[in-house]
């Protein structure tokens, strides 16, 4: 089944939410868990489920995602059949968790669809953080007589989270909301449509272009064959700074790392080569996640750290997310930081957010 199914990733949307850290950068290509991008989870999910033609809608800032996947190599999509396509996003693209699959970025696109020899297609969104296996879903939805085929996880915090909820009955999706409160059905930007469907939506809608496919799909309920599937595993939404800082503490989680990235199904990112990371005699390191190339000399504890990263001596750094080749100085103290790329924090500086309200440092910053 995989092999007649091509895919469709979502990168051109933004949320003001995330303040400096998409000020140059789309949501997808937020830096994420040391040496990752989110795009990476939704990249490397498809090709894992033997899905060998992708498309990725750019944004109109689209450097940081074309330096990240070039011709897709990592994820062994640099081929003579199939392969990474980048394809153009509107100019401006939706702000918002609201606005993930606008039918402008489907229809800019057609000539993609028109091409591809599969006759279904996954699309999905790149703001969420999870390791799936697509293939049973893909039996499910052949197994249904095809239409469309939503991805969910039921949880039970849904008043906190900005996302879109099913209503279901049985498998069949009978309703979609955006208010709800307690346990409910999440959906996790991810579904599975016929490709004749999918034209026929650009054929109908053409006029109202700026509309979203969850829109479209909520509108015709009644008429088309809306089925879900469950997912039972770790879920991360990263909808805001909030997120993105709570997905990131999870990491220190040791279940959710091996799931995420302990299977045989890898997470696969972009490859840089550096040396190990090099700890002092006086370095102290607690529960933290240290890739390659670092240089600690301080304290580090509970935080995530991207590759080259230094942490001087006497310099502290707690529940933080330092992103690559940031320095921070000695005697310099950070608390609930996310510092962006190539921040230097100077000596004696004491910088703090709060677990509810971190503090952002934007890149290239000096502190």
């Amino acid at each position: 089944m995989a092999g007649r199914i091509f895919g469709i990733i979502s990168c051109n949307y933004n949320d003001d939410s995330f303040g400096q850290l998409t000020a140059v950068r789309s949501v997808a290509s937020l830096p994420f868990g040391g040496r990752y991008r989110l795009l990476d989870f939704a990249i490397s999910n498809m090709v894992n489920s033997g899905i060998r033609t992708i498309g990725l809608v750019t944004p109109y800032q689209y450097r940081s995602i074309l330096d990240h996947v070039g011709a897709g190599k990592e994820w062994s999509l640099d081929r003579k059949h199939g392969g990474l396509f980048l394809l153009p996003g509107s100019i401006y693209g939706p702000k918002g968790a609201h606005c993930s699959f606008m039918l402008r970025d489907i229809i800019k696109n057609q000539p993609y669809l028109d091409r591809a020899k599969a006759d279904t297609v996954l699309i999905c969104g790149s703001s969420k953080v999870f390791n799936m296996d697509f293939r049973p879903m893909f039996a499910a939805h052949e197994a249904a007589g095809g239409g469309i085929t939503m991805l969910y996880k039921k949880v039970s915090d849904s008043a906190a989270r900005d996302a879109l909820y099913l209503d279901l009955e049985g498998d069949m999706v009978k309703n979609m909301t955006r208010e709800t409160i307690g346990a409910a059905n999440c959906f996790m930007d991810c579904f599975l449509i016929d490709k004749k469907l999918l034209l026929n939506f650009v054929e109908w809608y053409q006029n109202f272009s700026h509309i979203d496919m969850t829109e479209i799909m909520n509108d015709n309920l009644e008429t088309l064959p809306i089925h879900a599937y469950p997912f039972e595993g770790y879920l991360g939404q990263v909808n805001s700074i909030n997120d993105y800082m709570r997905c990131s503490q999870d990491l220190l989680r040791a279940e959710i790392r091996q799931e995420l990235f302990g299977g045989p199904a890898k997470i696969r990112t972009k490859i840089e080569d550096n040396p190990p990371a090099k700890y002092s005699a006086e370095a102290e390191v607690r529960n933290s996640l240290v890739p390659t190339g670092c240089q600690i000399d301080g304290l580090v504890e509970n935080s995530i750290l991207f590759r080259g990263v230094k942490v001087k001596k006497g310099a502290q750094v707690r529940n933080c997310v330092i992103m690559s080749k940031c320095v921070i100085e000695e005697g310099a103290l950070l608390e609930n930081v996310i510092c962006d790329k190539f921040v230097t924090i100077s000596s004696g500086n004491k910088l703090s957010g709060t677990e509810a309200k971190p503090l952002v440092i934007g890149k290239n910053s000096n502190i």
